[in-house]
């Protein structure tokens, strides 16, 4: 089983080698607005419960992201629980993807 959490290089190493894997962005609007990772879906974290099961494919790598790691961490959890075995969350969110992979995208 893939381990629960992912860093910003093992994602961007699946993302250019594949492009399979969905990047989730669990962020409120505010959020996305200030910074976002080009291609991610956005379903707000409370909203999970009422889309998970008709926005995503259970099949399909799921990369869960937020703004530190916290929420995608519970997201990604309850997901798994839901049937969703690739559900991945996206260590240290998107700020550590800015500081690491993507300099452009602004902190926040």
């Amino acid at each position: 089983m893939l381990d629960v959490e992912i860093t910003p290089a093992q994602f961007e190493l699946i993302r250019q080698a594949d492009g399979n894997a969905l990047l989730l962005d669990v962020r409120e609007p505010w959020e996305i607005a200030a910074a976002s990772i080009p291609g991610s879906l956005n379903i707000v974290m409370g909203d999970i419960p009422l889309q998970a099961h008709t926005a995503l494919d259970p099949d399909q790598p799921v990369v869960v992201v937020c703004h530190h790691g916290m929420r995608s961490l519970s997201v990604a959890m309850w997901l798994r629980r839901e049937g969703f075995e690739k559900a991945q969350s996206l260590a240290g969110g998107i700020d550590q993807y800015s500081r690491e992979i993507d300099p452009s995208i602004p902190l926040y």
